[in-house]
């Protein structure tokens, strides 16, 4: 008997064992149903939307395909030869079934901050696959020095936190704070204020189609960066986005304090254990000047092709919530640090042990969910805050990275320089806009500048640009975890 073959493209992140597990779920899936075949691509995550908007071009596309949340805008208007879109609803496709091919249907079960980020008009377009958030790391020992005992939570508290650091007498280190430049972080600062990036409720209520990247609230956070800086409290590396070089300050006792992404965990931990210090972990910190309004979330989900036939479309769905079964969750929360995705996964975690095991791991969950902060008393849920939806969503982050590194290195005026970024974004929306509205199929080819890659090239080049050594240290880090 033929099988049935299920097509998955998901991007290869070139982590160890990335590809492996992803394969091994496969072949999982196929004992459990043994009518299917899964065949699963890893693809070039830089490129992954353009490869899957090619293979469309000539008629093929994959059954599931991985996108990262920038490109939720373009997986929505990518049309075929025939003019039909690419991709359809999850949650129309489900129609309300409770179970498929005996899989039991997870999407109820999901955090609504991931649910409310991939849903549109309430519709759930796409699968959340990994899911992280932002968070605050920090070097115990120099705190403690410094007689900080709480982790800083608003802006002023870390200008206080970082003032006791600089002011310590003996052995310190050379900056208290540091953080990558990247498009992650202006997007948390704007979620907690409620500032958005683009009009129509940030791409929710309407297609986007004015950028807003000198906002009151970007002002704001640009500012307490550029203040921060000019202090000496705030490293900055000079380069973009300089993941890894941040990661070193901090394993290496150059900072005391490191916001990075909640995916980091795992290596920052090992890294603060390897060099012999203790680590806490807080909330991503929030302008205390104005009301709590939101938390951002960034991450990966799954898109379900149009157009399969019964079979296909029944066997994709089924793999779909299949690998987000309680189990397989959980356990890619523990491979990969990604925030467990379901209540259900969590409710494992927490009842096997592992939370109690591994502490640091449970923030994220809380930070998207429960919030544990000064902002919300009593620790309610956290509001759901409006997560862009818009084109070329990747140019626009390259524009406002680029507008820091002038504010920090150059000593651009915060308001010009982002008044002139607006203009750059805006132009970068509007060429998005007039290939993407236009009726019918649109060859790849023709898009604009780069905006079906996930970051841009100057970006995605600048964030390679450090040493053999240093990317070794991070991926033996990730192999001893």
């Amino acid at each position: 008997m033929k099988k049935i073959v299920l097509d998955v493209w998901v991007p290869d992140l070139t982590f160890p064992g990335w590809m492996d597990r992803w394969r091994e779920q496969g072949r999982d899936f196929e004992r459990a149903h043994p009518d299917y075949e899964v065949n699963i691509e890893g693809k070039d995550f830089w490129t992954f939307p353009l490869q899957v908007a090619q293979a469309a071009a000539s008629g093929q596309r994959p059954a599931v395909a991985e996108y990262y949340f920038y490109m939720g805008q373009a997986a929505r208007d990518l049309a075929g030869p025939d003019g039909e879109p690419v991709f359809t609803s999850l949650e129309r496709a489900i129609g309300g079934r409770t179970e498929i091919l005996g899989e039991p249907v997870v999407i109820d079960d999901l955090l609504p901050a991931f649910r409310e980020y991939y849903s549109l008009d309430g519709d759930l377009t796409s699968m959340p696959s990994g899911g992280t958030t932002s968070l605050l790391f920090a070097n115990k020992g120099m705190l403690r020095a410094a007689g900080v005992t709480e982790l800083p939570q608003t802006w002023a508290e870390v200008d206080e936190v970082c003032e006791r650091i600089a002011g310590l007498r003996g052995e310190r280190p050379a900056f208290p704070i540091t953080w990558s430049n990247h498009g992650t972080f202006f997007q948390q600062a704007l979620a907690t204020q409620g500032g958005l990036l683009v009009d129509n409720d940030n791409g929710r209520s309407g297609r986007a189609t004015t950028a807003y990247l000198a906002s009151e609230e970007m002002l704001a956070w640009v500012e307490w960066w550029r203040r921060l800086h000019a202090r000496g409290h705030c490293l900055y590396t000079g380069k973009i986005p300089d993941w890894a070089g941040t990661f070193r300050a901090f394993a290496e006792r150059d900072v005391a304090i490191r916001l990075t992404s909640s995916n980091d965990v795992n290596y920052m931990v090992q890294a603060a254990h390897k060099n012999g210090f203790d680590v806490e972990v807080g909330v991503f910190p929030y302008n205390g000047e104005v009301p709590y309004v939101g938390n951002a979330v960034a991450g990966t989900s799954l898109w379900l092709a149009n157009g399969l036939d019964a079979d296909t479309q029944d066997g994709a769905l089924a793999l779909i919530q299949f690998l987000h079964n309680p189990r397989n969750a959980a356990d890619r929360h523990k491979f990969s640090s990604f925030i467990p995705i379901t209540h259900a996964s969590y409710r494992l975690l927490e009842d096997e042990g592992w939370f109690d095991q591994h502490p640091y791991h449970r923030l994220g969950y809380e930070h998207v969910s429960r919030y544990p902060s000064r902002a919300l008393p009593g620790g309610g849920p956290v509001p759901v805050s409006r997560g862009a939806l818009f084109g070329d969503f990747a140019g626009n982050q390259d524009v406002m990275t680029r507008a820091m590194d002038d504010v920090l290195t150059r000593g651009a005026d915060p308001l010009a320089r982002f008044t002139a970024a607006t203009a750059e974004a805006q132009k970068l929306l509007d060429e998005y806009n007039a290939y993407a509205i236009g009726t019918g199929f649109r060859n790849p080819a023709t898009s604009p500048g780069h905006s079906l890659a996930v970051e841009s090239f100057s970006t995605a080049s600048a964030g390679r640009d450090y040493s053999a050594a240093d990317l070794e240290k991070v991926v033996q880090l990730k192999l001893n975890r």
